[in-house]
C-alpha cells in the first residue's frame, strides 16, 4: 500500500473516531474512560497522519 493510500485511510479513521466521539459524549452513560479510550485512539491516528505528511513532504 502506498504512503498516500495509507493517509487516506487514516485520514477516514480520524473521522470515524471524531464521530465515535460525538456520539459517546451525546449519551449520558458514556464514562469519563471510554471517552478518554476514543481521545487517545484519534489523537495516535492524528499523530501518524502528521508523520505521514511529513515523509511525503520529504519526498517531494
Amino acid at each position: 500500500m502506498s504512503l498516500k493510500n495509507h493517509l487516506n485511510e487514516l485520514v477516514l479513521k480520524h473521522h470515524a473516531l471524531e464521530k465515535e466521539l460525538a456520539d459517546a459524549l451525546g449519551h449520558p452513560g458514556v464514562t469519563d474512560s471510554i471517552v478518554a479510550e476514543i481521545k487517545r485512539r484519534k489523537l495516535r491516528v492524528k499523530d501518524e497522519i502528521s508523520r505521514i505528511e511529513k515523509d511525503l513532504a520529504i519526498a517531494a
